[in-house]
């Protein structure tokens, strides 16, 4: 599994304007410059966060794009749901059928369970986690989000070493 680079890009140019949202808005060329990356690339992203709800724009010299909500009211899972969706959707099996029309495990997938429950653990962590939250450095998230995960029930560590693989 992977994030894609609308999800990472999308979610850095969001930061960017939580960043600058007290001074005004920022314009497509401020934020491709700050964060490296092509005007017409942040201007897809801005658009597709724009349909999405999670910032505005205004035209003119005072113009620019600035948060819709604020920061503290813009949950991370609802963006990155906005730039590209869930790691594991409830269709992902059918998806993956191989050649049948149904999963062959079907019935009684172990896979599934893990998927599913990978989900439900990115959903947590992700549902509270706001962009007010990623505005810290990053030691203080790494401890913020290892303090959620003990929280959540889920263990830091897995408890059980997975055997080592000989060749």
């Amino acid at each position: 599994m992977k994030l894609s680079s609308q999800e990472e890009y999308g979610l850095r140019c969001l930061l960017r304007i939580a960043r600058q949202s007290e001074s005004g808005g920022l314009t497509i060329p401020e934020i491709s410059q700050a964060e490296g990356i092509s005007s017409h690339y942040v201007a897809k992203l801005l658009r597709i966060l724009r349909r999405g709800g999670l910032v505005k724009s205004a035209r003119g010299q005072a113009g620019g794009y600035t948060l819709a909500r604020p920061a503290t009211e813009t949950v991370v899972g609802a963006a990155l749901a906005v730039l590209g969706g869930r790691l594991f959707e409830s269709d992902f099996c059918q998806e993956h059928a191989g050649v049948e029309k149904t999963c062959t495990n079907s019935v009684d997938c172990s896979i599934r369970s893990l998927w599913q429950t990978v989900q439900v653990v990115v959903d947590q962590v992700l549902s509270k986690t706001t962009l007010k939250d990623l505005l810290h450095n990053e030691q203080e998230m790494t401890t913020w989000v290892g303090h959620l995960v003990k929280v959540s029930g889920v263990p830091a560590k897995p408890q059980d070493k997975p055997a080592e693989v000989t060749g």
